[in-house]
């Protein structure tokens, strides 16, 4: 009896659909095909103990599985739920007749309880695009399944419940999300306000532009000057995620299987703060089973690199290709796996290894070693940050006093402000934001009059300006006129973008 069941690989951040063949017939062996792997082989051992111990037997009979297409590697235990229900179908123990109109996947224990899997969204997200009337998963993920609407989602504890329910014999309650409400309703709360940022004002001005742009910013200063104060409250002040943005961005985590059991839904624009110890695996994502990396995890949010000269310049140089395509390619035997890795790149270094550079009266480094400090970040990582401002030190005065700050809700309305403009003027494209603005579209969104074109020429020449550079400046200068609410790109603002690029100057010497 030839018998068809679905279930699910998810490939990047997306999942494809497996039909899994079982032909039962004379004899008494066993033969599992479609490329896979040792995880799924296993399972054949695990599904026999999971249905003695629930009081079901696999048929004894000759049985051949093919799991289609064959060109796709069939990785991990979450096959175990549709391979023992196609098993038990073709043995003429569970009524086939419902069999297609559901996707399943779980892993069993031997006792035949269903284990949480990864990627439950991108699976049922999958199954609702096919016309699946339900998905069936273990019941730890099926809030995160039923984030997705228009599908029925069933959450199982045990093969058990699932067999009876293909009988006939039991009911499944679908669980149900309000995905729009809880959505909205967790969008605005944060811990962290720049309402408790004593003085700054020069890095806070620099993060609301970043902000409003897109843009990358490099935080230089002494140790204690609050640069990783400020770069956590950037969250704050970003705009809002729509819910497209949000179920791409849970879709990440779902794969990664970091999704909350209890809020699945991420709300909040990711934040994510890299040790300078880490690998370039662990940054972009890799390994036998490629993983989301530390770049794709904060896909529409921040990726905050404390210490930066700390980390390897291996490390450091990988990132550039990402910073200018905003996705990463992985590639391995088994295929080219593709995560989105659109994020804002926010830095933080000491100017030197004592970090009191250029005070040479509590500076103690040697030129050399500050040289050889300065030298992590190279010449084409720095030509891909925006920004790079100094955060001095904060005197006593400004500590105690007694004016109220500027709060996160206030910059973010004019955030927000300059957002909703970018957004009128890039309607019809793939741009997003002005970072996002290519060469080819310079001319068009980025003109300059006269004087503008004068001041940038005498720039470019005493400021050693490259090509980038000067496009970065442009796009920087397009968001402060935005938040000017300044159709026309005037002086002040290229000014104030040519501000942000001394620093090169003033420690790198470039």
């Amino acid at each position: 009896m030839l018998i068809k069941v679905f279930g699910a690989a998810v490939q990047g951040i997306d999942a494809t659909l497996i039909t899994i063949e079982v032909n039962s017939s004379r004899g008494c062996m066993f033969y599992l095909v479609g490329l896979p792997d040792s995880a799924v082989k296993e399972s054949h051992q695990r599904i026999i103990s999971a249905l003695q111990v629930n009081g079901y037997r696999i048929p004894t009979s000759n049985i051949i599985i093919n799991m289609a297409p064959a060109d796709i590697r069939k990785e991990g235990s979450a096959y175990d739920l549709p391979l023992a229900i196609g098993m038990l179908a073709a043995g003429e123990v569970i009524q086939p007749d419902k069999l297609n109109r559901y996707l399943m996947m779980g892993e069993l224990s031997l006792d035949g309880s269903l284990q949480p899997i990864k990627g439950a969204l991108p699976i049922a997200i999958k199954a609702r695009e096919l016309g699946f009337e339900g998905i069936i998963v273990p019941r730890q993920n099926a809030l995160e399944a039923a984030v997705v609407n228009q599908i029925q989602v069933y959450g199982v504890e045990n093969i058990k419940e699932v067999i009876e329910f293909f009988n006939g014999k039991q009911e499944l309650t679908p669980t149900i999300v309000n995905t729009r409400e809880e959505f909205y309703a967790q969008q605005s709360s944060f811990d962290l306000d720049f309402a408790d940022v004593k003085g700054q004002e020069n890095v806070k001005r620099a993060l609301e532009v970043a902000a409003a742009g897109g843009h990358n910013i490099i935080l230089i200063g002494a140790p204690g000057s609050g640069k990783s104060m400020v770069a956590k409250r950037i969250p704050t002040i970003l705009p809002p995620m729509q819910l497209e943005e949000s179920m791409e961005v849970t879709k990440i985590y779902s794969v990664a299987g970091m999704v909350d059991r209890e809020y699945p839904l991420i709300t909040k624009r990711p934040f994510r703060s890299v040790h300078h110890t880490v690998t370039r695996a662990a940054l972009i994502g890799g390994g036998v089973i490629p993983n989301p990396g530390e770049i794709s995890l904060a896909h529409g949010g921040v990726l905050f690199l404390d210490e930066l000269a700390e980390f390897r310049k291996p490390v450091l140089e990988v990132l550039r290709q990402p910073l200018e395509e905003h996705k990463i390619r992985i590639s391995r035997n088994s295929g080219c796996y593709e995560y989105p890795a659109d994020f804002m790149l926010i830095a933080a270094m000491n100017p030197c290894p004592c970090g009191n550079y250029p005070d040479l009266n509590k500076c103690n480094c040697t030129k050399t070693q500050i040289q050889n400090y300065l030298g992590h970040v190279s010449q084409p990582f720095l030509d891909r940050m925006d920004l790079c401002v100094e955060a001095s030190r904060v005197e006593y005065g400004e500590l105690h006093k007694t004016g109220k700050e500027e709060t996160s809700a206030e910059i973010r309305n004019r955030v927000c402000t300059a957002r909703k403009i970018q957004e009128q003027r890039y309607e019809g494209t793939d741009i997003r934001t002005n970072s996002g603005i290519g060469v080819r579209q310079m001319e068009e969104f980025c003109q300059i009059g006269e004087k503008e074109e004068k001041l940038m020429r005498c720039a470019f020449s005493t400021m050693n300006l490259t090509a980038r550079t000067y496009h970065k400046v442009l796009k920087v200068a397009r968001t402060i006129a935005d938040l000017d609410g300044e159709e026309q790109i005037g002086c002040s603002h290229l000014k104030e973008a040519l501000g942000y690029r001394m620093l090169d100057k003033k420690y790198w010497g470039r």
